[in-house]
């Protein structure tokens, strides 16, 4: 008999796959895929110069393709492997160990392959959003290799602290889709980036509007439908916390949308689609960090205080400093998620996360915002140490920056011969 009781009681406690976590996960990965392609490359296609717009789409398309192939050799395993505080292993190189009926630790009830699926979205996406801090002025070479140096050198690293058993995750801090290891991590990389490039030639006394925001507003619409893919999927789980997360990244995005709106409004006079939408990707940083978290009233107030403060950091700020962020990475992704990780710590609370212990400020756990800033220095710090390094060491070797000419006259005809008519 206890042979038999022993064989029960471990059957119980094998992980189950369940059908309606797995289609729910397959949709949310699809999702998240379409935030890259084509959300983003249209949303930065179309607030570039028309002589630049496919070169910055083709980035996001090439990032997609080199990302994924590096995810399944190396990436994968060195977030979620077995490794030490600051990187994993090499336990699952080239997807070893990873079968069709596997299961990971972190996500029980769908297949390991949807789940590294998923995550492989999540890596793709935030190199590429890099790629709007420098528009205009960089090599396609060079962004081939700093992407994926980067990638293995500094988001694995800090994915891994955060999601993988490392650092960060031990000292608590909260994240749960990717305030710190996505927004934070690519906001930084991109203002370190467009501080070694340098400014684009004629910044500030040529005019480098946008060419056509038809396109950005579709593709700002298609990253908020692909956002609920990045929030909610990260339940990993088709109940309860999925819908609360979709619920607060609605709320969030509507009302830092607004946020700017108004703002600019007020500073300007007019309200401008490029404020609206930028608003409405405020909202859906500042929120990221917090969705399985906080409830809607704190959803509430991270927009408005999204929408406001990256603003003001993509404006004012940004014309005092005088830094050529091209596409607003650091004022919107990177301020944003700062605000997202620090308010987390304010409003998560535990009955939302289903958790025991009180999780936030108004939760009754005032530590929580301090860890919530230890973990936003510890990956401002680390980030930007690392992507000066790998930076310099292209720029050394085969040269970060188009010339003179090349810049002027188009990145698209120069680098790719082709051309939009």
């Amino acid at each position: 008999m206890i042979p038999s009781l022993g064989f029960a009681q471990a059957a119980a406690e094998a992980p189950k796959l369940d059908t309606g976590d797995t289609a729910w996960m397959l949709t949310s990965t699809a999702l998240v895929l379409l935030m890259t392609i084509p959300g983003l490359a249209l949303f930065y296609g179309g607030m570039v110069r028309k002589q630049n717009v496919l070169t910055i789409m083709m980035q996001s398309f090439a990032i997609t393709c080199l990302i994924s192939i590096l995810w399944m050799v190396v990436g994968y395993s060195l977030v979620f492997s077995e490794g030490n505080a600051i990187i994993g292993g090499f336990g699952n190189l080239f997807l070893a160990n990873v079968a069709i009926d596997s299961v990971n630790d972190l996500a029980k009830t769908i297949p390991e392959t949807v789940f590294l699926t998923f995550q492989m979205t999540f890596a793709i996406i935030t190199p590429a959003l890099i790629t709007g801090a420098f528009a205009d002025r960089m090599k396609f070479s060079a962004l081939l290799w700093f992407m994926g140096l980067w990638v293995i050198f500094v988001y694995a690293p800090v994915a891994h602290m955060v999601w993988g058993g490392g650092l960060m995750g031990e000292m608590g801090v909260l994240d749960f889709a990717g305030g710190t290891v996505v927004h934070i991590n690519a906001g930084v990389a991109g203002l370190v980036a467009c501080l070694v490039l340098g400014k684009r030639h004629g910044y500030g006394k040529v005019a480098h509007a946008p060419h056509n925001l038809t396109l950005s507003i579709i593709g700002a619409s298609l990253l908020w439908v692909g956002w609920f893919g990045f929030n909610a999927g990260s339940a990993v789980t088709a109940g309860p916390n999925a819908g609360m997360a979709m619920l607060v990244t609605q709320i969030a995005t509507a009302a830092a949308a607004l946020a700017w709106m108004f703002a600019e409004w007020l500073a300007r006079g007019k309200p401008s689609v490029l404020g609206v939408v930028s608003g409405a990707v405020a909202g859906l940083v500042a929120i990221t960090p917090a969705s399985g978290f906080v409830d809607p009233m704190g959803a509430l107030i991270i927009g408005i205080v999204a929408g406001i403060v990256c603003f003001v950091a993509s404006t004012t700020v940004k014309n005092a400093l005088g830094y050529d962020d091209s596409l607003d990475v650091w004022g919107v992704h990177g301020v944003g998620g700062i605000v997202g990780a620090v308010l987390t710590g304010v409003f998560a609370k535990a009955a939302i996360a289903g958790k025991d212990a009180p999780l936030g400020l108004i939760d009754g756990n005032a530590g929580q915002v301090l860890t919530q800033i230890y973990g936003v220095l510890i990956t401002i710090v680390f980030t930007a140490i690392v992507s000066l390094i790998i930076l310099k060491i292209i720029d050394w070797t085969i040269g970060l920056r188009v010339d003179e000419a090349t810049e002027r006259d188009g990145l698209d005809l120069n680098l790719h011969g082709e051309t939009v008519q």
